[in-house]
C-alpha cells in the first residue's frame, strides 16, 4: 500500500465524480446530499513509469505496482461534528487514512445545487475544516474526561496522558492545527491514538469546469490564497473530464489528454501531491521472477524498508545489496551493475532512496 487518502468536502462539490475518475470504480453520482453514505473504497495501482523501465530489461513474469486508496465519504455541513447529516459517522470514517485531500467547489453550474446557494471557496474550507476541528475537539475532551478520573487515583501514565491532551486542546484554542505538534517516544504514541483529523496533512483539490483547466480562475486563486497562508498544496482538476477519460479504453486515454493540452491525469497529479506532503518515496525489489514496489517514508532505513516486505526481514535482516534505478538502467543488468562496482552491500544504518533497488539478505 502506498498510501491512504481521504475525500471530504462539501454536499455537491464533485467528491464522487472525481473519485470516480480517479478509480474507475463507479460510485454513485447525484446532485442531492448524502448519496455516499457508506465510504466508496478505491485501490488504484500508483502510475511508475520506472517500473516499465526496469522490466523492459529483466522481463519478468509478475510486475506489481504500489498502490494508492481513495475513501470517499458522504458531504460535510454546517453541525456535522455534533451529528447533523450522519457527520460523526462520516468523520469517523477517516480517523485512519494518511492524508486527506479537500475538494473544492470551483465552479458554476446552476444545475447543480450548493448548501448555501452560491460559490465560495474560502467560506467552504473554513466551514468543513471548522467541522473537522470540533469533530477533534470532541475526541480529545472525551479522553481528557476518561483519564481525568484515573489521574485522580494516582495512574503515572494517564497523567502523560492527560499533560498531552491539554497541550492539544491549547493548540485548537489558540486556532492553531495539531499537525505542528512533534512528539517523541511515548508522547507520540499517545498522540497518535487520538487519530486525530487535523493531525493529518490536508491538501485541496480544485474541481473546475473544463474552461477553467489553466487554473488561472477567480474561484482557484481563492484556494491557491489560503493554501499559501496554510503551507498547502492544491491540485486543479476537471471532475467531469476525468470521469469522461476513465470511461475510454485505456490505449485511448493519454491520445484524449493530449488533444485538451493536458499533460498528466488528476490521478497522476494526485500522486505526487500526496507523495509530497507525506515525505514518501518508491523502491523496488525484484525477487522469484516477480519485479515490485514498495512504498516508505524519507530517511527509512533498510531494515525497516525490508519490514515493509515481511515482518521476519526486519527481524532477521543481514544486509541490503542495493543499486540505484539510474545506475541499473545504465548498465541493463544486475549482473552488469555489480562488476562495475556500482552494487553496493549496505548495513542496517543505510537510509533508502527513492528509485532504489534492492535485494534483502536476511535470517529466518
Amino acid at each position: 500500500m502506498g498510501f491512504r487518502c481521504g475525500i471530504v468536502g462539501f454536499p455537491n462539490v464533485g467528491k464522487s465524480t472525481i473519485f470516480n475518475g480517479l478509480t474507475f470504480a463507479g460510485a454513485e453520482v447525484a446532485a442531492y446530499r448524502f448519496t455516499t453514505i457508506e465510504p466508496n473504497i478505491g485501490v488504484v495501482p500508483v502510475p511508475d513509469k520506472r517500473l516499465g523501465q526496469i522490466a523492459d530489461l529483466i522481463h519478468p513474469k509478475k510486475v506489481i505496482p504500489t498502490t494508492l486508496e481513495f475513501l470517499d465519504i458522504a458531504g460535510l455541513v454546517k453541525g456535522a461534528s455534533k451529528g447533523e447529516g450522519l457527520g460523526n459517522q462520516f468523520l469517523g470514517h477517516i480517523r485512519n487514512v494518511d492524508a486527506i485531500a479537500h475538494i473544492v467547489r470551483c465552479f458554476d453550474n446552476e444545475n447543480v445545487s450548493h448548501e448555501y446557494g452560491s460559490i465560495d471557496p474560502r467560506r467552504d474550507i473554513e466551514v468543513v475544516e471548522t467541522e473537522l476541528i470540533l469533530g477533534d475537539l470532541q475526541v480529545v475532551e472525551k479522553r481528557m474526561a476518561k483519564v481525568g478520573r484515573l489521574v485522580k487515583v494516582g495512574g503515572k501514565k494517564e497523567a502523560e496522558e492527560l499533560e498531552t491532551y491539554g497541550e492539544v486542546l491549547e493548540i485548537f484554542n489558540r486556532g492553531g492545527k495539531t499537525i505542528d505538534l512533534k512528539y517523541e517516544g511515548s508522547r507520540k504514541a499517545i498522540f497518535d491514538d487520538l487519530c486525530l483529523l487535523m493531525a493529518k496533512p490536508i491538501f485541496y483539490v480544485a474541481n473546475v469546469d473544463e474552461a477553467q483547466l489553466k487554473g488561472d480562475g477567480h474561484y482557484v486563486q481563492e484556494v491557491r490564497k489560503l493554501a499559501e497562508v496554510q503551507g498547502s498544496q492544491v491540485v486543479v482538476i476537471c471532475g467531469d473530464l476525468e470521469s469522461e477519460i476513465a470511461q475510454l479504453d485505456e490505449g485511448d486515454r493519454d491520445a484524449f489528454r493530449e488533444s485538451l493540452g493536458l499533460e498528466t491525469s488528476g490521478l497522476d497529479q494526485l500522486i505526487k501531491v500526496g507523495y509530497e506532503v507525506l515525505n514518501l518515496i518508491t523502491f523496488f525489489t525484484t525477487v522469484s521472477d516477480e519485479l515490485r514496489a514498495w512504498t516508505v517514508v524519507k530517511g527509512t532505513q533498510s531494515p525497516k524498508a525490508a519490514g515493509k516486505i515481511h515482518s521476519d526481514m526486519e527481524r532477521g535482516f543481514i544486509r541490503a545489496e542495493v543499486v540505484s534505478f539510474e545506475d541499473f538502467i545504465r548498465c541493463g543488468s544486475e549482473h552488469t551493475a555489480r562488476e562495475k562496482g556500482l552494487l553496493r552491500s549496505e548495513g542496517r544504518e543505510y537510509v533508502v532512496q527513492d528509485g532504489d533497488i534492492i535485494h534483502f539478505r536476511f535470517n529466518v
